[in-house]
C-alpha cells in the first residue's frame, strides 16, 4: 500500500472518529477505540479472538450496533482509498500491449482483422446482483473519492474546504442506513445496472471500439470500418430461472429503460453538436447532401440561416426525440437511419478539410450508435429446462398433440418437437384459454421479447439460455416457444452447470447436431454454436478444483467436437464475483481457456460488487474492458497454453481433480455437514439481507443443490472459511505427489508454464488469504452438536493447512499473498478492522438463535454481514 493510501485511510479514519464522537458522544467513540486496540492486539498475536468476543458478551445492543456500524463504515472508506490508488497503478493488461504482441508475432493482418471484425466481447450484467450497498451510499463514496483526488493537488486553503466537505459527507453517511429496509424489485435492479452506463459505459465502450480500430491501423496498417467488438449484455429483467418476480412487465421495463437511456444520451450528444458545430456558410462550405439535410431540419430561426450544420443537427435531434415518442418529427425506424444522417454530417466536414471537427464528438457519437443501436444492451432470457418442459406439456395437451409430453421417452420428445418446429401454423390459436398461471407468464415473457425486438431491433433480445440442460429435447423445447412468437432468430444457448452436465455437454451437442432440422438451423446461422458453462453449481456440486477442471475438460471436448463437425464454438461463462463462482482477474481467466475455446468471442457474466468495482468510474471501466479485449485477442490469435506435453498435463489434472472431488464429497457427505453449515454460518440470516430480488433458494429444501450460489459463497466468507475457493486441493495434491520429488517438480513446471493451472492456484491463494481459520473455530461453537462441530471444523482446519503448504511448495512463494503484494498490504491493513465485525456477528447470532429476534439485533447482524462483504470484496 502506497503512502498515499495510508495517508488517505488515516485522514478518513480521523474524520469518521470525529463524526462518531459528535453524533454519538465521547463514550461511544472511546468504546470504538478500545475495541480497535483490542483487535490490533489480536492481530499481533498478543490476545485471542475469544478475548475480543468477550467484549460484546451481553453488551447493550445499541452500543453493539454502533460498534458494528463504525467498523462497517471504515471498510467502505478503506475501499475508497484503495480504489483511488488502483487508478494510478499501471494495468497488468492493455490493448496497446496486446497489439504490440500481435504485431511482433507471425499473425497475419488478415487473421487479426477477421477476429476483430467478427468477434464479440460481451460483459453481461446479471439478474441477481450481490451488491450490498445502497445507491445513496455509493453516491457518497463516489463524492468522497473525488474529493480525495482533488485534495492531492489542492492549496492549503482549498484543502481546508475539501476537508470540510469530507466531514459533511461523512456526517451524512453516518446517519444513512447501510441496509435496505425492503428487498429491491426487478425494476430497482434494472435501474442499478443502468447507473453504470451513465457513470462510465456509455462513453467507454464506444471509445474502446474506436481504440481497437485505431490500434489495428497502427499495428497492421488496416483501415477498418467502425467496430462494435465490445458490446454489453444483461440478464436483469429477463432471467426468470427461479425468480418468480420476473415477468412480461419486468422484461418490458428492462428493454424500454435501456432504450430510453441510450436515446437520451444520443439526444444530449446531438444537442451538444448542434451548439458546437457553428460553421457559417459565409466562411465555410458544406456538401449538397448536408444542405438537403439542413433543409429538412425545420429550424427557421433567423440566426441559423447561415449555419447549415446546426439546422441539420436540429432535425437529427428532433428525430431522436421522436424515436422516444416526443415531438412531431419523423422517428427513426432503425439505428442505421440515424447513423446514415450522422455520416452525411461527417462526410461534409471531411470534404471541406474539417476532419478535426469530425474526429471529435461526432466520431464518438457515431461509434456509440454503432455499438449500442437503440437497444443499449442485449437482454438474455434464461429459464430452467424443467419449466420449458412443463409449459410444453400443457400446450401440447391443449392442442391435442400429446396427453402427457413430460412422460414421453427422449426420442419421442425429439420427434414431436421437430415435427412442431417444421409446422408453419402456430401451436396455439389466438384467444386460447385454460392455461395455467405459470404458462401464461412464460408465454407473456416470450411475447414481450418479440415486441422488444420489433421495437428496438434484433439485438434487444438475442439469446434464450436453457439452465440445467441435460438432453437434446431441453434445447429444442424453447425453440418451439420462440417460433410461436416469431423469434426464430433468437439464439438458443444450452447451459451446462453441474459436474455431470459438463461431462455430458459434448455428447448432447453431438446428438443435437445429428437431428437434421437442427443441423440445418445451425447452418443458416453460419454454423455457430453458442454454449454457456456454469461455474457456481459445478462448484457446489464437486468443489473448487474438480469444478475448475470439469469446466476446462468440457471445453477441450467441445473444441474437438466443433472441429470434427465444422462448427464454430462460442462460449459464454457464468462467472460470479467470488472465486468459488469462477471469479478472479478476467484477463487471466480468458488466457486460462484451452486453445480454440476463444475464437474472437467471449461472454462473461459480472455481478454485484464486482460490477461497481469495475464500472463505477470511467478509469476503472476502461482498464477492465481493455483487459477483457486483450485476453480475447491473445487467446484467439496466440498460443497461450504454453505446456510442452498437453496430454500429460491433462492426465495429471484429471487425476488430481478426481481426488479433490472425493475429498470435497467426503466433507459435504458427512451426516453432520448440513447441520454444521446451517448453524456455523449466517445462512438463514442472509435471506433477510435484501441483497437482490431473487429468493435465496430455488425451492424450500435443505439440499445444497437447491441453494443459490450467492448464499452458499457468502455464508462461508462470513464465517471466514471460504470453503468454495480451496477445499480438497491439499489432500488431492499430496495424495497424487506423495514423496515423489519428480511429481512435485512436474507440478511446479505446470504452474510456471500453464495459464490454467497458474490461474487456479493464484485465485485459490487469493481467497485463502481472506480466510481466518482460527476465527472460524468460534463460528463452529455455534453448532448445537459439539461432536459434529469438532469433527467438521477439524476437517476444514487440517485441510486448510495442508492446502496452504501445497500452494507454497508448488509456487515457491513464502506466503499466500506472495504473488500479490498489493493484496498483502490491503489485508494487513484491514485485518484488525474485520475482527470486531466478526465478533459482534458471533455474539448476536448467539442471541438471535436463543430467541432474541428484536429489530436491532437482526438489523445489526445484517450490518456486520454488509461490513464483512464490503471489506472482503467477494460477497457473491
Amino acid at each position: 500500500m502506497t503512502d498515499h493510501v495510508r495517508e488517505d485511510i488515516r485522514l478518513l479514519g480521523r474524520v469518521l472518529g470525529r463524526v462518531i464522537a459528535q453524533q454519538e458522544g465521547e463514550e461511544i467513540y472511546q468504546l470504538v477505540e478500545s475495541t480497535r486496540r483490542m483487535a490490533f492486539s489480536v492481530a499481533r498475536g498478543e490476545a485471542q479472538a475469544s478475548d475480543l468476543l468477550a467484549i460484546f458478551r451481553d453488551m447493550d445492543i445499541t452500543k453493539a450496533n454502533l460498534v458494528a456500524r463504525s467498523f462497517s463504515y471504515f471498510a467502505l472508506l478503506a475501499n475508497i482509498a484503495e480504489d483511488l490508488d488502483d487508478e494510478s497503478v499501471p494495468a497488468p493488461a492493455s490493448l496497446a500491449k496486446t497489439l504490440e504482441k500481435l504485431k511482433n508475432s507471425d499473425i497475419s493482418p488478415a487473421e487479426a482483422a477477421t477476429v476483430v471484425r467478427e468477434g464479440t466481447v460481451v460483459p453481461v450484467l446479471t439478474a441477481h446482483p450481490t451488491e450490498t450497498r445502497r445507491r445513496t451510499v455509493f453516491d457518497v463514496q463516489t463524492r468522497i473519492k473525488a474529493l480525495l483526488k482533488q485534495r492531492k493537488w489542492a492549496s492549503e486553503e482549498e484543502r481546508a474546504e475539501i476537508d470540510r466537505e469530507i466531514h459533511l459527507r461523512m456526517t451524512l453517511l453516518w446517519q444513512t442506513a447501510l441496509i435496505r429496509i425492503s428487498r429491491p424489485t426487478i425494476e430497482d435492479e434494472v435501474d442499478v445496472g443502468l447507473r453504470y452506463f451513465k457513470l462510465s459505459l456509455l462513453k467507454q465502450v464506444p471509445a474502446l471500439n474506436r481504440a481497437i480500430k485505431d490500434g489495428m491501423k497502427e499495428a497492421f496498417g488496416l483501415q477498418l470500418p467502425d467496430l462494435s467488438m465490445v458490446q454489453m449484455g444483461s440478464w436483469v429483467g429477463g432471467d426468470h430461472d427461479g425468480n418468480p418476480f420476473v415477468n412480461a412487465s419486468t422484461l418490458e421495463y428492462a428493454t424500454s429503460k435501456a432504450s430510453e437511456t441510450v436515446l437520451r444520451y444520443y439526444e444530449a450528444q446531438v444537442g451538444k453538436l448542434e451548439r458546437e458545430i457553428s460553421l457559417s456558410d459565409r466562411y465555410s462550405s458544406c456538401s449538397k447532401e448536408l444542405m438537403e439535410l439542413a433543409d429538412k431540419g425545420r429550424n427557421d430561426v433567423p440566426s441559423r440561416v447561415d449555419e447549415p450544420y446546426r439546422r441539420a443537427l436540429h432535425g437529427v435531434r428532433g428525430r431522436v426525440r421522436a424515436t422516444m415518442g416526443q415531438g412531431d418529427f419523423e422517428p427513426y425506424a432503425t439505428p442505421a437511419e440515424l447513423l446514415a444522417e450522422l455520416e452525411i454530417v461527417d462526410r461534409s466536414l471531411r470534404q471541406f478539410n474539417d476532419d478535426v471537427i469530425a474526429d471529435d464528438r461526432l466520431a464518438r457519437l457515431r461509434s456509440a450508435v454503432t455499438t449500442f443501436g437503440f437497444h443499449l444492451y442485449t437482454i438474455d432470457l434464461r429459464q430452467n429446462s424443467d419449466s420449458f418442459c412443463a409449459v410444453l406439456t400443457e400446450l401440447f395437451a391443449l392442442a391435442g398433440l400429446s396427453e402427457d409430453y413430460a412422460s414421453l421417452s427422449e426420442p419421442a420428445k425429439v420427434d414431436l418437437l421437430v415435427r412442431e418446429l417444421q409446422q408453419p401454423r402456430p401451436l396455439l390459436f389466438p384467444g386460447a384459454s385454460g392455461l395455467s398461471e405459470d404458462t401464461e407468464k412464460e408465454l407473456g415473457i416470450f411475447a414481450t421479447a418479440s415486441q422488444a425486438v420489433k421495437k428496438f431491433g434484433p439485438k434487444s433480445v438475442s439469446s434464450c439460455i436453457i439452465a440445467m440442460t441435460g438432453a437434446v429435447s431441453d434445447i429444442l423445447e424453447p425453440m418451439v416457444l420462440l417460433k410461436e412468437v416469431g423469434l426464430e432468430g433468437v439464439n438458443v444457448v444450452p447451459l451446462f452447470e453441474t459436474i455431470d452436465d459438463l461431462k455430458s455437454a459434448a455428447p448432447i451437442l453431438e446428438q443435437l447436431w445429428s437431428v437434421p432440422f437442427y443441423r440445418d438451423y445451425l447452418r443458416k446461422r453460419g454454423d455457430v454454436q453458442e454454449v454457456m458453462l456454469g461455474y457456481s453449481d459445478s462448484n457446489k456440486d464437486g468443489g473448487y478444483l474438480s469444478s475448475n477442471w470439469a469446466l476446462y475438460d468440457a471445453e477441450l471436448e467441445l473444441v474437438e467436437l466443433c472441429k470434427k463437425h465444422g462448427v464454430e464454438l462460442r462460449l459464454a461463462h457464468g462467472r460470479g464475483g467470488a472465486v468459488g463462482r469462477g471469479g478472479g482477474p478476467t484477463y487471466d481467466a480468458i488466457l486460462a481457456q484451452p486453445k480454440g475455446a476463444v475464437q474472437g468471442s467471449v461472454r462473461i457474466t459480472e455481478q454485484g460488487e464486482v460490477i461497481s468495482a469495475k464500472y463505477g468510474s470511467p478509469v476503472t471501466a476502461r482498464r477492465h474492458l481493455e483487459a477483457f479485449v486483450a485476453g480475447a485477442l491473445e487467446a484467439s490469435l496466440l498460443d497461450t497454453e504454453g505446456i510442452a506435453e498437453p496430454e500429460r498435463a491433462y492426465s495429471v489434472m484429471r487425476e488430481i481433480a478426481d481426488l479433490a472431488g472425493h475429498k470435497y464429497k467426503e466433507l459435504i457427505g458427512d451426516p453432520g455437514f448440513i447441520e454444521y453449515f446451517t448453524q456455523s454460518t449466517p445462512l438463514h440470516e442472509i435471506g433477510d439481507l435484501n441483497l437482490g430480488s431473487r429468493p435465496a433458494a430455488r425451492k424450500q429444501t435443505t439440499a445444497i443443490s437447491d441453494l443459490r450460489a450467492i448464499p452458499w459463497v457468502l455464508s462461508w466468507s462470513q464465517s471466514r472459511t471460504n470453503i468454495p475457493g480451496w477445499f480438497g486441493v491439499g489432500t488431492a495434491v499430496t495424495t497424487w505427489a506423495g514423496e515423489d520429488d519428480k511429481r512435485w517438480e512436474e507440478l511446479a513446471e505446470l504452474y510456471r508454464t500453464w495459464p490454467f493451472f497458474r490461474s487456479v492456484l493464484s485465485n485459490m491463494a487469493q481467497v485463502m488469504a481472506k480466510a481466518e481459520i482460527k476465527l472460524a473455530r468460534l463460528y463452529a461453537d455455534l453448532v448445537d452438536d459439539k461432536a459434529i462441530a469438532d469433527r467438521i471444523y477439524s476437517m476444514i482446519a487440517s485441510e486448510y493447512e495442508l492446502t496452504r503448504s501445497v500452494y507454497l511448495r508448488i509456487t515457491g512463494n513464502e506466503d499466500l499473498t506472495g504473488e500479490n503484494p498489493r493484496q498483502a498490504r490491503s489485508l494487513k491493513r484491514r485485518y484488525p478492522y474485520l475482527l470486531p465485525l466478526n465478533a459482534v456477528q458471533l455474539e448476536l447470532l448467539r442471541r438471535y438463535r436463543a430467541g432474541d429476534d428484536s429489530f436491532l439485533v437482526s438489523k445489526t447482524i445484517q450490518v456486520t454481514m454488509n461490513g464483512l462483504a464490503t471489506a472482503l470484496r467477494n460477497s457473491g
